[in-house]
C-alpha cells in the first residue's frame, strides 16, 4: 500500500485524505480502512472510478428514510465521479435473504419482484442521480449458471462458515428448520461482486456476513478484493427500536413536506446528530458543526432540529416546499392557526355522530377507546376547540376541521 500512496502529489494525497474522510464518516464499520485509501489513491493515479456496489431485493418497495442511509452513502461517492453498481436481485429475490428472520423468506414471483423494483427506483431517484447509476439484474448472469459452476461455487465456503451466521445458528438451536437453498442466498450475493469486479460494497450493518461474502469470494476466484463499509441501522421516531413501518416510527420519502416536517420535530434530541450525519446531503463540515453545537450548548435543540427538517424536505421534495413545511409548523405550532394543506374528506355519513366515532370513522385513530384517551389527554380538537367530553356529540357540517394530536387534520366537505 506505502508503494502507490507514495505516488501521489500533495494535491492527490490531500483529496485522497478528503474522500477517505468523507466515505468513512457515520459507517459502522470499513473493512479493511487501509485497503479504502489504496482503492482510492489507485483511482486517482490512474484516473479511473471506483466500482461501488449496493445489492437490493425488492421484497419491500415502500422507502423510508432508513433505507437512504446507504443511499447517501452512495452519493457520496456518486458526487465524486465513481460508479454506482445498483443491482436489484430479480433472482436472488425469488429465494429471500435469511438475514434476521426466524424462518425461511416467501419466495417473490417474477412479476412481484419486477413491479416491486420498479417502485424502488421511483423513490431512489430522490436521493440518487439516476442518469449516473449503473442498474444490473442479477439474473442476467445467475439464471446462466450450470448445475456445474453452482458446485464449483459452493465448494469456495465451508458449512461452517455458513453456520455463523446468528438467524441459522438461533434457528438450529430451536429446532426451526433452515432449508438448503437459503445456504445458497450469501454466495449468489457474492457472486454479483465477482461478475461486476465491484470495488466496494456497500450494506447495513445487518447484511455484514452477505458483503463479507464477496470478499472472500473475490480472492477465491483470484480476483483483487472489494472494501466493504457497513452502516448503521437508523432508529425510528421513538429513538428506541429499528425505523419500520410495520412499527410505525418511520418517514416515509414520499409523504407529504409537512407531514415529514413534523415527523422530524418530533425525534427525541439525541437523535439529532445520528439524522444529520446519516441521511442528510450537508457537508462533513457542517455535521461537525451541528454536533459540536449541540453538544456545546451554543445551540438550541430545537434550532437544529427545524434546520433538519426543512433539509430532509427539501432533498426529498425541493427547496420552495421545505420552505413552505416550515411555515406551515410555525403556523401550526408556534401561532396556533391552521395549517393550509389540510386533506380534505368528503363525509357521507350521520349528520350527528359522537367524537370518537367521527375520529374513528376518519381512520385518524384504530378504535374508540384509544379515541376516548386521546379526549382524556387533551390531544383532540373540533375547529380548534380543545374536546373535553368523550360523549360529546356534534353536528357535522361543511368545513368542520378535525384536529388528532399536533399533525393530524381532516377537514370534512359535505356533498
Amino acid at each position: 500500500m506505502g508503494a502507490i500512496l507514495d505516488q501521489l502529489s500533495d494535491e492527490q494525497r490531500k483529496e485522497m485524505e478528503r474522500q477517505y474522510a468523507v466515505y468513512t464518516h457515520g459507517t459502522s464499520e470499513v473493512i479493511p480502512g487501509d485497503e479504502l485509501k489504496n482503492k482510492i489513491a489507485k483511482s486517482l493515479l490512474e484516473n479511473k472510478p471506483l466500482k461501488v456496489k449496493l445489492g437490493l431485493d425488492p421484497t419491500a418497495p415502500d422507502v423510508h428514510i432508513g433505507h437512504t442511509v446507504v443511499l447517501n452513502k452512495l452519493r457520496q461517492f456518486q458526487e465524486n465521479g465513481h460508479i454506482i453498481q445498483l443491482i436489484i436481485g430479480n433472482f436472488t429475490g425469488k429465494i429471500g435473504d435469511p438475514t434476521g428472520k426466524s424462518v425461511a423468506r416467501v419466495q417473490l414471483t417474477d412479476e412481484e419482484v419486477e413491479r416491486n423494483a420498479k417502485t424502488y427506483l421511483d423513490q431512489f431517484g430522490k436521493v440518487l442521480d439516476e442518469n449516473k447509476v449503473e442498474l444490473h439484474y442479477n439474473a442476467k448472469w445467475l439464471s446462466e449458471l450450470k448445475f456445474e459452476d453452482v458446485i464449483h461455487l459452493a465448494g469456495k465456503i465451508t458449512v461452517a462458515r455458513l453456520l455463523e451466521r446468528d438467524d441459522f445458528e438461533k434457528r438450529i438451536n430451536a429446532n426451526k428448520p433452515v432449508s438448503l437453498h437459503e445456504f445458497f442466498y450469501p454466495l449468489m450475493q457474492g457472486y454479483d461482486s465477482i461478475h461486476l469486479e465491484s470495488d466496494i460494497e456497500i450494506g447495513g450493518n445487518d447484511q455484514y456476513f452477505n458483503v463479507l461474502m464477496g470478499r472472500h469470494l473475490q480472492e477465491q476466484f483470484g480476483k483483487e478484493k472489494q472494501v466493504v463499509l457497513t452502516m448503521p441501522l437508523l432508529e425510528g421516531l421513538d429513538g428506541v427500536e429499528k425505523m419500520s413501518k410495520s412499527k410505525g416510527n418511520y418517514i416515509g420519502i414520499t409523504e407529504k413536506p409537512s407531514e415529514i416536517y413534523g415527523k422530524v420535530m418530533s425525534i427525541p434530541d439525541q437523535l439529532i446528530v445520528t439524522y444529520t450525519e446519516l441521511i442528510t446531503d450537508l457537508s462533513l463540515s457542517e455535521k461537525h458543526s451541528i454536533r459540536d453545537e449541540l453538544a456545546s450548548g451554543k445551540a438550541h435543540p430545537r434550532a437544529l432540529k427545524m434546520h433538519l427538517a426543512k433539509t430532509i424536505v427539501r432533498q426529498f421534495h425541493g427547496q420552495e416546499k421545505a420552505q413552505e413545511a416550515e411555515e406551515s409548523f410555525q403556523k401550526v405550532f408556534q401561532q396556533n392557526k391552521l395549517p393550509t394543506d389540510i386533506d380534505e374528506v368528503h363525509w357521507e355519513g350521520e349528520q350527528y355522530i359522537t367524537v370518537p366515532y367521527l375520529v374513528t370513522s376518519l381512520g385518524m385513530l384504530g378504535s374508540t377507546s384509544e379515541t376516548r384517551r386521546m379526549i382524556k389527554n387533551g390531544g383532540i380538537k373540533i375547529n380548534q376547540v380543545k374536546v373535553t367530553d368523550i360523549h360529546l356529540e356534534i353536528k357535522v357540517e361543511d368545513g368542520l376541521v378535525i384536529q388528532v394530536g399536533k399533525r393530524k387534520f381532516k377537514k370534512l366537505k359535505l356533498k
